[in-house]
């Protein structure tokens, strides 16, 4: 791993039993990249890196990815998707956005329908929203009493070691955006008719919960950052360092995944194509 990658996931990843809070953490945050365009290009260029790396865990087949984007309304979940791993094989990478949960769903544990959602072996699954909703909009909500919100941190951290453990590397990523652009980006979800189908009046409902929402974070990010499947705060507000950002952790995690093409029985020179 280069040392400027490592540099940015030392500075982005909450460690263990960490006392995060927000505050302490700039969503405008730029430091760590220089130029905006010769970021924007050499994005492209790790989009790319990652599709061939992707390719070689397709072709091994033995392990997975796991990406779990999670953050307020408006914070880029979608933008990100597009602009890290757009140029990968629809093949290999899989999308799942998790909305509320249907009536079968409610009807089993709040990680069933998780469970059924994480990638196969040889494939990158990316989580838009995940079980997370469920000791965030579950706690500020009110949708489960306080003692099973407490329990599930416990639970989701033992779920995310099982699939570690069965080979399921896990990447999460908090999408830290201020208030100020959030508002920027809700009033333009109503100027732009092309966006009037992203806006939801139900995001202005939270909107009014935003503390109780930070401060669900800081639980969730303090409770649920672990080894083997650490979170990373990535500063939102300016969305080419969002990108960047998501786009060097993915591709260096992927080197140290090393994923290689599969051995063959047979020579290729003792075959000809006629």
């Amino acid at each position: 791993m280069a040392d400027q990658e490592r540099t940015l996931m030392n500075k982005l990843r909450v460690e263990p039993d960490g006392k995060v809070r927000l505050k302490d953490w700039d969503p405008r945050d730029k430091s760590l990249f220089k130029d905006e365009e010769e970021t924007k290009a050499a994005t492209a260029a790790l989009a790319r890196d990652i599709d061939i790396l992707q390719d070689r865990l397709y072709a091994e087949g033995k392990r997975s990815l796991l990406v779990i984007l999670q953050g307020t309304d408006t914070s880029g979940k979608d933008g990100t998707i597009r602009g890290v791993f757009n140029a990968a094989g629809p093949l290999g990478v899989s999308v799942h956005a998790f909305g509320p949960p249907s009536r079968i769903e409610l009807e089993h544990d709040y990680l069933w329908r998780v469970h059924e959602a994480v990638p196969r072996r040889g494939t990158i699954g990316i989580f838009n929203r995940s079980h997370y909703e469920d000791v965030l909009i579950g706690r500020v909500r009110k949708l489960a009493p306080d003692k099973a919100i407490e329990q599930r941190y416990e639970q989701i951290n033992a779920f995310e070691k099982m699939l570690a453990e069965n080979g399921t590397t896990i990447l999460k990523f908090m999408l830290h955006i201020s208030k100020d652009e959030q508002k920027e980006r809700l009033q333009e979800r109503l100027d732009d008719p092309t966006k009037h189908w992203k806006f939801n009046p139900g995001d202005l409902e939270d909107r009014e919960h935003w503390d109780e929402y930070q401060e669900a974070y800081e639980t969730m990010l303090n409770r649920c950052s672990t080894k083997w499947a650490p979170w990373h705060i990535i500063p939102a507000d300016r969305k080419w360092v969002r990108n960047a950002a998501i786009a060097t952790i993915v591709k260096a995690t992927l080197e140290e995944m090393d994923p290689q093409y599969p051995k063959v029985s047979w020579k290729p020179g003792d075959f000809k194509i006629e």
